[in-house]
């Protein structure tokens, strides 16, 4: 038997009504830029509390799929995305969102020098005797909008030379334009959630859903140059991989525009 509309199920309440309002949503009955229906409106709609529904919309807020405008209601998001490819680590990220009409640029946070870590110095292959690396953090943004957290380890030599440059720049091009070609990177991808200090750089809420690019770039030598994660907002960007069948792949992944 139906409630309010409801399926029967063991969600909690406010689960069943996120859930809901997904459906209808993704089932075109709520168009990009409409508004939701007023909090007083749900609660009529669902017999529930204004507790429940704000729970229920908060859920909605962490799947990326509405924002709340102050005074005025929740509205649904734009769910259209652009495509970053990363089939070659040097089609660049700058060039790739020009063409597709989407400004890129990036907010250097810290770029400094600091001792490996085990898993780092693991990573870089780094000497017993190589006792720092500079690392750097900075907030990529796509139409000025911040779509992910970088944090990227440089072995110490590369971070010396380069270390103006890459404070401004993207670290692909600014290593290649200055003859270190990268020649494969490896990657692992994850998901995780927005802590305190991810949520605060890409203006999220605490615990939203992250997707995690974790690499490794190798010269023409196969030696390690960097390493490191990319955070991404998984409301914003998504990860492909196209498989042939001799093996070679391409990846990439889509900042929404």
């Amino acid at each position: 038997m139906k409630q309010n509309g409801l399926n029967p199920s063991k969600l909690p309440l406010h689960l069943a009504i996120s859930e809901k309002l997904r459906q209808q949503i993704f089932g075109g009955e709520y168009s990009p830029g409409e508004q939701l229906p007023s909090e007083h409106q749900l609660m009529l709609q669902f017999d529930v509390s204004r507790i429940t529904v704000r729970r229920a919309i908060a859920n909605l807020v962490n799947q990326g799929l509405v924002f709340c405008h102050r005074g005025k209601g929740v509205f649904v998001k734009e769910q259209n995305k652009v495509t970053r490819s990363l089939s070659n680590p040097l089609v660049f990220f700058d060039e790739d969102m020009t063409r597709q009409g989407v400004t890129s640029s990036i907010k250097s946070l810290c770029f400094e020098v600091t001792e490996p870590s085990p898993r780092v110095r693991q990573k870089l292959k780094l000497s017993s005797d190589t006792p720092y690396i500079y690392c750097q953090k900075k907030i990529i943004l796509t139409d000025d909008i911040p779509v992910a957290l970088d944090i990227t380890y440089i072995r110490f030599d590369l971070g010396e030379t380069f270390a103006d440059e890459l404070q401004s720049s993207l670290i692909y091009p600014t290593l290649d334009s200055n003859g270190v070609s990268v020649e494969r990177v490896e990657t692992i991808l994850e998901c995780t959630h927005a802590t305190h200090e991810v949520s605060e750089h890409l203006d999220i809420a605490l615990g939203a859903p992250l997707l995690v690019n974790r690499y490794v770039a190798y010269t023409t030598t196969s030696q390690p140059i960097i390493c490191g994660e990319t955070l991404s907002r998984a409301d914003r960007l998504c990860y492909s991989v196209v498989l042939t069948k001799n093996g070679n792949g391409s990846s990439s992944f889509a900042p929404k525009s």
